[in-house]
C-alpha cells in the first residue's frame, strides 16, 4: 500500500507537471495551422505567406485594372477571390484566385476562358500594376525600363491602338518601354527601333532611330 500511495503521488506530479507543457503544446499546435491554413477555423484555408500575398495582389489589381479598363475599352475588370488560382493544388495556397468581371454580360469569369488578345491585354495589365505597386512600395525606387515580348500579334487593331496608346502614356512618364515584335504596324508608332534580319550568313542588327 505503501509502495501504491508513493506511485500515486508521483504520477500526480508528473501529470501536474505535463499538464502546462500540453496547453503550451496544442496552442503552439491550433497557431501552427491556423498560420499554414489547415485549421479548421481557417476558413479561407489561406497560409500567413498566402494571406500576405493576397493583401499585395489586391493592390496589384486595383493597379491593373485602370489600364486593363482602358485597353479593353472598358469591357474588363480582374477580381480577387479567395479561391485558389486555377489549377493550384498547394495547401494553404487560397486567397491568390483571380476572376475576369466582362461587363458586357455582367458575370465574372476564369481568366483561362479569355482569347489570345485578352489574355495578352490582361497580363500585361498586370505586370503594369505590378511594377506600380513596386514602385509605390519600395521608396519611390522606379522601374525605369519594361521590355514586353511579343504577343501584340493577338490584337485587333482597335486594341492595338489602345495599348500602344498606354505604353506611349509610360514614355511620356519617363520609363523606357522596350517592345519585342514582328507585327509590322508597330513600326510607325515606334520611333527608334533595333531591326533584327535574318539570312543565310546569320543575323544582322540596324539601329533607327
Amino acid at each position: 500500500c505503501d509502495r501504491l500511495a508513493e506511485l500515486r503521488g508521483r504520477l500526480t506530479g508528473a501529470v501536474a507537471a505535463w499538464r502546462p507543457a500540453a496547453e503550451r503544446h496544442e496552442v503552439a499546435e491550433r497557431l501552427a495551422g491556423l498560420t499554414s491554413g489547415k485549421h479548421a477555423a481557417n476558413r479561407h484555408a489561406m497560409s500567413l505567406s498566402a494571406y500576405v500575398l493576397a493583401a499585395r495582389l489586391e493592390q496589384v489589381v486595383a493597379a491593373a485594372n485602370e489600364r486593363l479598363s482602358r485597353m479593353s475599352g472598358g469591357r474588363y475588370a480582374l477580381v480577387h477571390t479567395t479561391e485558389k488560382a486555377a489549377g493550384d493544388r498547394t495547401k494553404g495556397a487560397g486567397g491568390l484566385g483571380l476572376r475576369v468581371a466582362d461587363a458586357w454580360t455582367g458575370l465574372t469569369r476564369d481568366p483561362a476562358t479569355l482569347s489570345g488578345g485578352e489574355s495578352f491585354i490582361t497580363s500585361l495589365s498586370l505586370a503594369l500594376g505590378l511594377a506600380d505597386v513596386v514602385t509605390a512600395e519600395a521608396g519611390g525606387t522606379e522601374i525605369g525600363t519594361l521590355f514586353v515580348d511579343e504577343g501584340f500579334g493577338t490584337l485587333d487593331e482597335e486594341t492595338l491602338d489602345e495599348v500602344m496608346d498606354v505604353l506611349d502614356g509610360l514614355r511620356d512618364g519617363g520609363r523606357a518601354v522596350g517592345i519585342v515584335s514582328h507585327v509590322a504596324e508597330l513600326r510607325a508608332r515606334i520611333p527608334a527601333q533595333l531591326r533584327v534580319t535574318k539570312d543565310r550568313t546569320g543575323s544582322t542588327a540596324t539601329i533607327v532611330v
